[in-house]
């Protein structure tokens, strides 16, 4: 069985069904089983320790577990992943050794009861909570942010059961194999990216917060600011003329680069693209270029500078080359999407010399009419 649609797997979860869900290639590359956990059984259980072979643990939001003063596991994290692990739980009635299919369920069904406080629960036991990031998958590309999400999409308590799927050997499953073991046992088998790609299509993240007139040599342009009200990061859109969304408009969405943008390396080569795409829109009378701020955290600046290198022996690389596909660049053509829409395009002659970022924009509400080279 091939990967299902989100919507497919929301409605598969809201009526208590399991879902496969599988991450990134450059990530864990990795198939999760999933349930909502306010949908567990013992049967639910004892299906992903039999098949599932992984460590069964409950996905919950931080408020929940804030709530029930669940504390993390460590107070340095310093996993690959960044796992985010709590101390783990038991329901203190119900139960027996902690350990059986029910003993487990129940104390999962306790844990989202929101009639259920601190008091509820012992510590340790045998179900490893973890505690997903706010914002969920636009926030952090894993299984335990994609099960909370699915939870809530679904309609239903925002916490989920998930357990890694594994080989007979021992080893993890890859997507051949996910596939096989989605057609055997009917469970849909849905990707993080095209949950991530589902809530930028379908939720709004994105505010304008100010704008004003911006001359440029190029012409007269309107300069409007928006906040990403995920992580509180602006963006900026430099918009030429009327824009509506029967009009095509050409349009460039643009990834910040400091040593290109600001000092003008010739080896990325994008500010000539950035000008060049300034001076295309004034001359086409209306259009729109979003410029993605990403502040270069940690040793994301000095990692670029190595890596001119790396690169061919002119030292140049071409200009607006996209990175290897990656959650990271749906959230940036999502938010930029998000932006267009906001300002009123629909039908949209899009800047680039990659079909690449056509790609990453189709989807969104947004029509790519044509790419226009640069």
């Amino acid at each position: 069985m091939g990967f299902s649609s989100v919507e497919e797997a929301i409605e598969d979860i809201r009526e208590g069904r399991m879902v496969i869900i599988v991450d990134d290639e450059d990530r864990e590359n990795e198939g999760d089983l999933t349930i909502a956990a306010s949908m567990v059984t013992p049967e639910a259980i004892n299906f992903m320790a039999r098949y599932g072979r992984g460590l069964i643990c409950l996905a919950m939001t931080g408020e929940r577990l804030d709530q029930l003063q669940i504390p993390m596991m460590v107070g340095e994290n310093t996993s690959r992943f960044g796992t985010a692990f709590t101390v783990s739980i038991e329901a203190r009635c119900g139960v027996t050794t902690g350990i059986s299919a029910a003993d487990r369920a129940r104390t999962i069904l306790t844990a989202v009861d929101p009639a259920s406080g601190p008091g509820d629960l012992a510590r340790p036991g045998h179900v490893f909570p973890l505690r997903a990031r706010s914002g969920g998958v636009l926030m952090r590309a894993g299984q335990t942010e994609a099960s909370v999400d699915l939870a809530r999409l679904a309609g239903l308590y925002p916490a989920a059961v998930i357990c890694e799927v594994m080989s007979e050997d021992g080893t993890m499953a890859r997507v051949p194999e996910l596939s096989e073991f989605s057609g055997r046992h009917q469970v849909r088998m849905v990707t993080v990216a095209d949950i991530i790609a589902y809530r930028l299509r379908t939720e709004t993240f994105v505010k304008a917060v100010t704008e004003a007139a911006f001359p440029t040599e190029f012409g007269e342009f309107r300069i409007v600011v928006f906040e990403n009200l995920l992580d509180g990061d602006h963006h900026i859109a430099i918009v030429k003329g009327e824009i509506r969304p029967d009009i095509p408009v050409m349009v460039r969405v643009h990834s910040q680069s400091t040593v290109a943008d600001v000092f003008g390396s010739l080896r990325s080569g994008t500010q000539s693209v950035l000008r060049d795409a300034l001076r295309v829109i004034n001359e086409s009378g209306s259009g729109i270029l979003v410029y993605l701020r990403q502040e270069e955290k940690g040793d994301a600046l000095v990692e670029e500078i190595r890596s001119y290198a790396q690169e061919n022996g002119e030292g140049k690389r071409s200009p607006d080359k996209p990175r290897a596909n990656s959650s990271d660049d749906l959230r940036i053509y999502g938010i930029g999407a998000q932006i267009l829409r906001t300002l009123g395009a629909g039908r949209i002659r899009l800047l680039t010399n990659h079909p690449k970022k056509i790609v990453g924009l189709q989807g969104y509400g947004l029509t790519v009419l044509e790419q226009v080279h640069l």
